[in-house]
C-alpha cells in the first residue's frame, strides 16, 4: 500500500529544509517528471500545448516548456499572468527560450493542465470554465499536473473539470485524487519524482492506497487438512432470501470450510447447510441482507464470533447500543446506510451532499469513536476505516453497480473472518478480491452476482 496525504506543503518544506533542496530545484524536478511521462506516451515532434496559471502549478508548466523545446513543438497558453515568485522566474526563463505563446487554443497532440494544481479553492469563474472545456476538446492526450483543474483539495469536482488521461501527483499521492467524483477525471495516476526518493520525501500517513499485492487470498498450502480447518460461516436469511443466499454462496466459494444458513421459509441451495439453530462451531456470522425484522437470536451472534453487519441491520434502532458494547464487527454500508449509522451512533444530523463532500473526514471521525470496529464504506472508491486509519480501494468497476454485488462482498468478508483473518485483513482482502473479480468481466454492464462469485473463485 502507498501513503496518501491531504496536502504536501509540509513534505515540500521538509524536503527543502532537511535535504537542502530549493523551491527552484523541486520545480525543475517536477518539470522533469512531466517530461519523462511525455517521452513515454507520445512521439518526438508532437505538438504540445501547455496551459499555465499564475501560481506554482503554472511555474511547473513554464519549466516544462523550456525542457521540451526543440524535441517537440511547444506552445504556451497563458491563462493568468504569473503571480508567485517561482512562477515569475520560470515564465521569464521560458520567454528567454523563445517559447511560442498562443492566444487561442488550437488542436494539438498533447495538452497539459498547469492551471491550478492543488491550489484550487472556491468556484471556477466563467472564463476558466470555458477554457477548461476547450482544453478537454483540443488534444488526443490530456495530462494534469498535480490535480486536474476543477477539482479542489478535498476532491470535490466543479461542474466543469479537466478530464485527464494521466495525472502526475508531484512528490506523493494526494487525497483529492481518490474521491468518488474525481474518478472520472484523473485518468491514470503516477507520482512525480521531485529529486528525492519517496521513502525519504514521505512521512507516515493515516491514509493509504491499497494495491493488488495487499490482497491475501485464502490459499490452502497444507495437504493434510479437513473442512473444519477452514472455519464455519453462518449467514442469517430473512424476509428476502436471495440477498443472504448470495452472501452464503460467496462465502463457500471463498474458502470457508462450512457454510450454514439459518432462518425460516426459504429454499436452501444443496451446497449449504440449513440447521434449525446457530451451529456450535460457528466462527463468523453475516447478518442483515434482506433481513427485515431482526432475528430473535441476534444477541447470541456477536457474543459468539465476529460479525459482518450489512443492509437492514444498519437501520436497526439498537445499533448504537451494540456499537458501544461490541468490538468484533465489520459494518459494510453504502452512503445512505452510513447516514443511518451516524444518526444511530449519536452524530449530528447531516445530509447526503455533506457526506459525499466530506466522506473521508466523516468516516475517520466515526472510526475514532469506535476504534476496534471496521467500517467499509462503499462507493466508486471503497473506503475501509479503523481507528483513524483509512484504506482506499480504487479498483472497483461500474459493472459492480448492480443489486447483489454488496451481498457477495459481505459473504467474502465473512468467509475470511471464519478462516481466522483479522477484521481489517478480512475487509481489505475481500474488498480487493471483489474488485478484481469484477475486472475479469469484459462487459461494463453484464456482470451478475453469480458470475462475480465464479470469477472470484478463479483469482490467482
Amino acid at each position: 500500500m502507498q501513503n496518501v496525504y491531504p496536502s504536501l506543503e509540509i513534505l515540500d518544506k521538509r524536503a527543502i529544509e532537511k535535504y537542502g533542496l530549493s523551491e527552484d530545484i523541486l520545480m525543475e524536478n517536477a518539470a522533469s517528471s512531466l517530461h519523462q511521462l511525455i517521452s513515454k506516451i507520445t512521439h518526438h515532434h508532437s505538438v504540445i500545448t501547455i496551459v499555465c496559471g499564475g501560481g506554482n502549478n503554472g511555474g511547473d508548466g513554464y519549466a516544462l516548456a523550456r525542457r521540451l523545446a526543440g524535441d517537440y513543438y511547444v506552445r504556451l497558453f497563458i491563462a493568468k499572468e504569473p503571480k508567485t515568485k517561482m512562477c515569475q522566474i520560470q515564465h521569464q526563463r521560458a520567454m528567454e527560450a523563445q517559447i511560442e505563446v498562443i492566444k487561442k487554443l488550437l488542436p494539438c497532440d498533447v495538452v497539459i493542465d498547469c492551471l491550478f494544481g492543488s491550489g484550487f479553492v472556491g468556484e471556477l469563474l466563467p472564463d476558466m470554465k470555458k477554457l477548461i472545456s476547450a482544453m478537454n476538446q483540443v488534444a488526443r492526450i490530456k495530462i494534469a499536473c498535480d490535480i486536474p483543474s476543477g477539482i479542489d483539495k478535498d476532491g470535490n469536482v466543479s461542474d466543469v473539470a479537466f478530464q485527464a488521461d494521466w495525472t502526475i501527483s508531484m512528490g506523493a499521492l494526494k487525497t483529492a485524487l481518490f474521491s468518488d467524483g474525481a474518478k472520472d477525471y484523473v485518468g491514470e495516476i503516477v507520482v512525480g519524482d521531485l529529486g528525492v526518493s519517496r521513502s525519504l520525501y514521505e512521512i507516515s500517513s493515516n491514509t493509504c492506497l491499497l494495491e493488488k499485492k495487499d490482497m491475501r487470498l485464502p490459499k490452502r498450502h497444507h495437504k493434510n487438512v479437513h473442512k473444519g480447518n477452514f472455519g464455519h460461516l453462518c449467514v442469517y436469511v430473512g424476509e428476502k432470501s436471495g440477498a443472504a443466499l448470495l452472501g452464503a454462496l460467496a462465502g463457500l466459494a471463498f474458502g470457508a470450510g462450512l457454510v450454514s444458513v439459518i432462518g425460516k421459509e426459504f429454499a436452501c441451495p444443496i451446497e449449504l447447510m440449513h440447521p434449525d439453530e446457530i451451529p456450535q462451531n460457528t466462527t463468523a456470522f453475516v447478518v442483515g441482507m434482506g433481513m427485515g425484522a431482526v432475528p430473535d437470536n441476534f444477541d447470541k451472534m456477536p457474543a459468539k464470533a465476529p460479525c459482518v453487519l450489512d443492509a437492514d441491520l444498519l437501520h436497526w434502532e439498537g445499533l448504537g447500543e451494540l456499537l458501544e458494547v461490541c468490538e468484533n464487527l465489520v459494518l459494510t454500508p453504502h452512503p445512505k446506510e452510513f447516514l443511518s449509522m451516524l444518526r444511530l451512533a449519536g452524530f449530528a444530523p447531516i445530509d447526503m451532499e455533506t457526506l459525499l463532500r466530506n466522506k473521508i473526514q466523516i468516516l475517520r471521525e466515526f472510526s475514532i469513536k469506535y476504534p476496534k470496529i471496521i467500517t467499509l464504506l462503499k462507493g466508486a472508491n471503497t473506503l475501509i476505516a479503523q481507528n483513524d486509519r483509512i484504506y482506499i480501494n480504487t479498483f472497483g468497476t461500474p459493472n459492480l453497480a448492480k443489486g447483489g454485488s454488496g451481498d457477495v462482498l459481505a459473504g467474502l468478508i465473512g468467509a475470511l473472518l471464519a478462516q481466522g483473518y483479522s477484521l481489517l485483513d478480512a475487509s481489505i482482502s475481500a474488498s480487493l478480491a471483489h474488485s478484481f473479480g469484477a475486472r475479469m468481466e469484459k462487459s461494463s454492464y453484464g456482470l451478475t452476482p453469480l458470475k462475480l462469485i465464479e470469477n472470484i473463485k478463479n483469482l490467482a
